[in-house]
């Protein structure tokens, strides 16, 4: 059970409440809705090294997974079509699980230095496709999966978010020394690993496991 008790009158309950709260959408924004990848959009995601992809299973549980590689790791293959490598990671696999089930997927692009981003919302399949996947290899190694996405919505976001954020100034950067490494996080929170042996195993997947 939640610590906060909600009021009576505070929950918001349908989508009317909802728009008398936060006001009606400009035309502008219902209009910059696109049911395709336009050269804005093409050119972007060619600019984007990293990307949040979302996911949710049958029954409502749901992830929100970073991607990232080389700007432009996302192959454009049409302009209703995107291609997603799946790089080395942990095997949890939780957007491949979702997708099986649900295959709603929603993307947010984001290029270092631009303060906008772009999102995307379609319908996603796995793939095995050597001739799709083997132009993605790195350090000579292919994906084996790739996520296809079929695109129902793109449009651009504006940056009030990020501005707020500050995520790509320079002042705003933190000190890696000011919070703990991975490693002692693992340690302390599993009790299965030594902090020590944890962060160089760490490090050593990043210098040599990336793909």
């Amino acid at each position: 059970m939640s610590a906060i008790s909600q009021k009576p009158g505070t929950t918001v309950d349908d989508a009317a409440q909802l728009r008398a709260i936060v006001g009606e959408e400009s035309l502008v924004v219902q209009k910059k809705v696109l049911d395709r990848l336009d050269k804005f959009c093409r050119d972007f995601i060619a600019l984007s090294p990293f990307l949040v992809l979302a996911t949710a299973d049958r029954e409502g549980g749901v992830d929100a997974s970073p991607r990232g590689d080389g700007p432009g790791f996302v192959e454009v293959l049409d302009e209703r079509t995107l291609l997603i490598p799946d790089r080395r990671g942990n095997n949890r696999v939780d957007s491949f699980r979702n997708v099986l089930s649900s295959p709603g997927v929603g993307l947010v692009f984001f290029v270092p230095g631009i303060t906008e981003t772009l999102r995307v919302n379609g319908r996603a399949r796995m793939t095995t496709d050597a001739v799709l996947l083997e132009p993605m290899a790195m350090q000579e190694k292919a994906p084996k999966l790739g996520l296809i996405v079929e695109v129902d919505e793109a449009y651009f976001h504006c940056g009030k978010a990020l501005l707020r954020s500050k995520l790509w100034a320079q002042e705003a950067q933190v000190e890696r020394s000011s919070f703990p490494t991975l490693g002692r996080i693992v340690a302390e929170q599993t009790r299965a690993v030594d902090a020590a042996e944890a962060d160089a195993n760490l490090e050593e997947a990043y210098r040599s496991r990336l793909y």
